[in-house]
């Protein structure tokens, strides 16, 4: 038992990097636009409501300020293991190295949630968006092309039902992904200028709206909130707490920048730039949105049973319809439905690159790590993926989705904040382009922030995930312990890294 917690050697990690086939092209403004493509989605559009009127009111501007530091304390981890681990495989590759084999196998199936899961829950939300672009425009798909089985079913109705928009913009995305990691980037940047672009639109043009009666009170006085015979606490300070929680996940996927460090043209240096930078300006646009939204309408109004019912479920083309300019919905649906490509985009690359780490450490198939010498991606990783994900999505209830991705993202980001302590005691001479500051601190704000949420996740993702956890653990001791590398050998004395230099990187994009 106790080669489990064997631990994958430095030596083996240079080799990883000497002998990589995956092209570096991607430069820190590249990999920031990874960032913002992977955090800014369409929750921007919608959490801003549903955490005003159920939690904080004025002062989820607040809210996010709360969420964006505990999301700091993980992303300065990821930044120092970033520069000096720069591989594919994000929280794996670096647990790999400090925990030990079990850990980082636990890892990456946990991150088989965040991004797996996580793709198909961004698939469904975007044929949503897509539908009601459509709608827009006259155009009405039937509903038994836009529902999955489930839903269709429970609604009453009968025979053959699938979300077909899900399963072709899966299909869409994957056909561009397998061209190569520079062409799939310069599109991640085009669409991450068009959604910025129409979230500070909606900030400039929402000035013009604010009446600024409706921040007073800023933080309202605690109340409680009854809704279907079901009473939770609102407001308050306590109130502004629950609503970081709530909003939380906006967050999530700034982890996918360090998923590209193999791809990275100055891995130690751009990658940990490109982390703090994302989650930097993101937190930025996430709080002015919020600020104009609660100041165009009073948090009351998103309320789901009042005067404005629809109001919560699209806040922002809501806020601008109220004002009499309903032209602005159409800009915002389009950017939504725009804007959730890229989050795809970068979620697929995520989970491909994470996928070929474990496979080339032989903890699953090869066949996973085979990359194209002429594109420089794993084409074959990739369509494997890209058919199941369009299938499960084209099938499955968005809300079943969801409770699976957030257990990993935590977890995650849980031991990324242990791992980085360990290495930094058992390996203080290691080169760190970064350091984070006041380590201990930092790790244990980290790990005791991330473990709350765990802990007040529903009951249903925590089911989920034990369970998804125990198929992890069977999966191990059937198949990935006896095929690891590390447990056979495969990473002695003999596997040193070459001392040639490695190839000249393509340019910057």
């Amino acid at each position: 038992m106790s080669k489990i917690w064997v631990k994958k050697p430095m030596s083996a990690y240079e080799a990883d990097i000497k002998k990589s086939q995956l092209k570096r092209v991607l430069g820190k403004w590249s990999l920031t636009a990874i960032g913002i493509g992977a955090i800014i989605g369409g929750g921007i559009f919608v959490l801003t409501g549903t955490g005003a009127y159920y939690n904080a009111g004025p002062a989820l501007a607040l809210s996010f300020v709360i969420a964006g530091i505990a999301c700091v304390f993980a992303a300065l981890c990821y930044a120092e293991f970033a520069s000096i681990l720069p591989v594919e495989g994000s929280a794996y590759a670096y647990a790999y190295g400090t925990v030990g084999e079990i850990f980082a196998w636990i890892i990456g199936w946990g991150l088989i949630l965040e991004y797996a899961m996580g793709s198909m829950t961004v698939a469904v939300s975007w044929s949503g968006y897509f539908s009601k672009l459509l709608k827009m425009f006259g155009l009405h798909l039937p509903a038994w092309l836009t529902t999955d089985p489930q839903t269709y079913l429970a609604a009453g109705n009968s025979g053959f039902s699938m979300n077909l928009p899900a399963f072709l913009i899966v299909l869409f995305v994957i056909s561009i992904l397998i061209r190569g990691t520079k062409g799939a980037a310069k599109a991640n940047n085009f669409i991450v200028i068009l959604k910025v672009s129409a979230i500070i639109f909606v900030i400039i043009a929402g000035v013009f709206f604010i009446n600024t009666d409706n921040w007073t009170p800023f933080i309202p006085q605690p109340t409680v909130i009854t809704e279907n015979g079901v009473s939770h606490s609102a407001y308050g300070v306590a109130g502004v707490v629950a609503g970081a929680s709530a909003i939380f996940f906006a967050y999530v996927g700034f982890d996918a920048v360090s998923t590209q460090a193999g791809e990275a043209i100055n891995p130690k240096k751009d990658v940990p730039f490109a982390i703090i930078a994302s989650l930097v300006i993101c937190t930025l646009l996430y709080i002015l949105v919020s600020l104009v939204l609660t100041g165009m309408m009073h948090y009351t109004d998103f309320n789901p049973l009042g005067k404005y019912p629809d109001a919560i479920k699209a806040p922002v083309a809501y806020a601008f319809d109220i004002a009499g300019q309903a032209w602005a919905g159409y800009i915002i649906t389009i950017a939504a439905t725009i804007g959730l490509i890229s989050v795809l985009m970068v979620m697929i690359m995520g989970q491909s690159r994470i996928f070929l780490g474990m496979s080339k450490d032989g903890l699953i198939p090869s066949t996973f790590s085979k990359v194209n010498p002429k594109t420089g991606v794993p084409t074959k990783n990739l369509i494997i993926l890209g058919i199941v994900i369009s299938i499960v999505a084209s099938l499955t209830p968005i809300n079943d989705l969801a409770h699976m991705t957030s257990f990993g993202t935590l977890f995650a980001f849980t031991m990324v904040c242990v791992a980085v302590w360990v290495l930094r005691v058992k390996e203080p001479n290691l080169q760190r382009n970064f350091k984070v500051p006041a380590l201990p601190l930092i790790a244990c704000l980290g790990i005791a922030i991330n473990i709350y949420l765990i802990i007040n996740l529903s009951k249903e993702a925590q089911m989920y995930s034990l369970g998804w956890l125990v198929i992890g653990f069977i999966i191990y001791f059937l198949y990935s312990k006896k095929h690891s590398k590390l447990q056979n050998g495969g990473y002695g004395e003999t596997f040193k890294a070459e001392q040639e230099p490695l190839e000249k990187p393509d340019l910057d994009l």
